[in-house]
């Protein structure tokens, strides 16, 4: 085959023709076998691929790559800037590694992953919640309890006659034990408390006519410190908090009726409580509030001289008047409660009518997002009333309590149970001393969060 050399300048061009290099029989406009060395070559305007042979480098860079037709590429892809998938496309991960530089786009996602810090509106909960990088939050709430889940309990009375006690004493709940000394309060019985991760605040009862109100720092043991006054002198009431704000819901007024008043604090300032709101049946109660971040529940009740199955409910967010969300699964009073953010436990307290059961021993269950009834969960080991309880995010807790027929007893025993599963309480340990009509918080119960 002749040689032709072509000079500088000398325009060489074919048209319609196929020019073979390697081949003496091409059947493409340039075809050329064997290995080929063109450093600076340069593709413009290639929309397909279908393989690659020859290249010594897996890799294959390409950039400015257009087109709509469909193709594949094998090896490592490696993609300078940003590509956008357009809707209909189907993107599928496979063997072999994507590496994208820039920015990459699927159409369809309606919610991106959020960064750590996005806040959004829960339309379920009607509340505001943050991510933590992990999972969403009530905002005010803390992304590790770190080492938080301990149960203080405070005041009540010591024996059947006997007079009212100051004594504060508190638990691990993580592990199984007897309570240890904390140190002492205004000596109060009839009590209720709201907690933060920080501080317990405590009224100090139906022997305190000032009503007064002390709180604790959780974490270390110490003397209760005055806080403020409730605005309303009242006692026997339901009480729950979020990180920031407590609730006391009803109560007993002298000289002995039920009240419809709801007040709060701020936990963190001290000061008296403020109005804000009514129950929606004027109720009396004892330690039996519970709640989430958002919401605050007032369990059974006395009112109008009976003993009622309502649970009340108030947003936590803002000022307003409860409303009546379902029913316990027994008339009752005196009863306990407990909650973790999901689910809440009303348990023990006078049953009625009377008889033989005039004492609960019934813990009942309730769906703390959705509005309903509440459901049974198991038993207490023995009937009780004047009781207290609280919780963290697995467990929850009875303390003390007494019972009047046939015989006047006051117990000393602390139980607890698993909140996930239905099941009967179990024993945990005992309080220093047998006590009823006490209080009890934690730092890590199910009202942390929210405003």
């Amino acid at each position: 085959m002749a040689k032709v050399r072509i000079g500088f300048s000398t325009q060489f061009e074919l048209e319609n023709e196929l020019v073979g290099i390697g081949t003496d029989n091409p059947t493409n406009t340039l075809q050329a076998l064997g290995n080929i060395h063109a450093p600076n070559a340069k593709a413009i305007g290639v929309s397909t691929f279908t393989t690659f042979d020859g290249f010594v480098d897996t890799k294959a860079g390409i950039s400015g790559l257009e087109g709509s037709e469909q193709g594949s590429i094998s090896g490592e892809i490696i993609i300078e800037g940003s590509v956008d998938v357009s809707t209909g496309a189907t993107f599928r991960s496979g063997p072999e590694n994507l590496t994208v530089t820039d920015s990459f786009t699927l159409p369809g996602i309606s919610e991106d992953k959020p960064t750590a810090g996005t806040t959004r509106f829960n339309e379920n909960l009607r509340a505001l919640e943050f991510y933590t990088g992990v999972e969403w939050k009530a905002v005010g709430s803390y992304a590790d309890s770190g080492n938080r889940g301990r149960a203080v309990i405070y005041g009540g009375w010591a024996t059947t006659n006997g007079a009212a006690t100051g004594t504060i004493e508190f638990i691990n709940m993580s592990s199984q034990g007897n309570a240890q000394d904390f140190g002492t309060g205004r000596a109060g019985n009839a009590l209720d408390s709201v907690a933060s991760a920080t501080r317990m605040v405590y009224t100090t009862g139906a022997d305190n006519p000032n009503n007064e109100m002390e709180y604790i720092t959780m974490a270390s043991g110490g003397e209760g410190i005055e806080f403020g006054d409730q605005a309303t002198y009242r006692y026997r009431m339901a009480a729950h908090s979020s990180s920031t704000r407590g609730l006391f819901m009803g109560g007993r007024a002298a000289p002995g009726t039920e009240t419809s008043e709801i007040e709060y604090i701020t936990i963190s300032q001290l000061g008296n409580s403020l109005d804000f709101g009514d129950m929606h049946t004027n109720m009396r109660m004892q330690s039996s509030g519970m709640g989430s971040p958002t919401r605050a529940f007032a369990v059974l009740g006395y009112s109008a001289g009976s003993y009622k199955q309502e649970i009340q409910m108030v947003q936590m967010q803002s000022k307003g008047n409860a409303i009546d969300f379902g029913n316990g699964t027994f008339q009752g009073g005196y009863t306990g409660a407990a909650s973790n953010s999901v689910r809440g436990f009303g348990f023990g307290g006078y049953q009625h009518p009377g008889g033989t059961g005039y004492y609960s021993k019934e813990i009942f269950k309730l769906n703390l997002a959705s509005q309903g009834n509440a459901t049974d969960f198991g038993n207490l080991s023995r009937m009780c009333g004047y009781i207290s309880g609280t919780a963290n995010g697995t467990r929850a807790f009875r303390f003390g309590g007494a019972i009047w027929t046939p015989t006047n007893y006051v117990y000393d025993d602390i139980e607890y149970w698993n909140i996930a599963s239905a099941g009967n309480a179990v024993d945990f340990g005992n309080l220093t001393k047998a006590r009823y009509d006490l209080t009890a918080n934690s730092d890590s119960h199910g009202g942390l969060g929210g405003f």
